[in-house]
């Protein structure tokens, strides 16, 4: 697979990466912080993942498609942390992590050898 069909994938997990980021920091100024511990832990690791799986993919790495595959596992952990929350951020960061979740999904089931 080339850069051109990794593109929607890759625009997927950096859009992740700044849902998760906002959330993240949002989740830090709640009063609550201490109930919002998990969701800030899984933000923090999905959007390192994302990250990750971004750049992979950006250069055509051998490892993208693993990557893509743990990329998924974490996003989905995250979109459902997030959406035990009823703020507004954990809701459209859940959203965003499962786009990218499906995202990676379907660059990992098209590139099975």
């Amino acid at each position: 697979m080339d850069y051109l069909h990794f593109r929607a994938c890759i625009a997927a997990c950096r859009r992740c990466v700044d849902a998760c980021d906002d959330c993240t920091e949002a989740c830090t100024y709640e009063s609550n912080v201490f109930e919002l511990a998990e969701c800030i832990r899984l933000t923090v690791d999905c959007a390192e993942m994302c990250q990750v799986a971004a750049e992979l993919m950006a250069r055509d790495s051998h490892f993208s498609l693993e990557v893509c595959r743990l990329c998924t596992q974490i996003c989905d952990a995250c979109a459902e942390e997030c959406s035990r929350h009823y703020h507004s951020f954990c809701e459209h960061c859940a959203m965003v992590c499962r786009h990218c979740s499906e995202e990676c999904r379907m660059v990992s089931a098209a590139c099975v050898d």
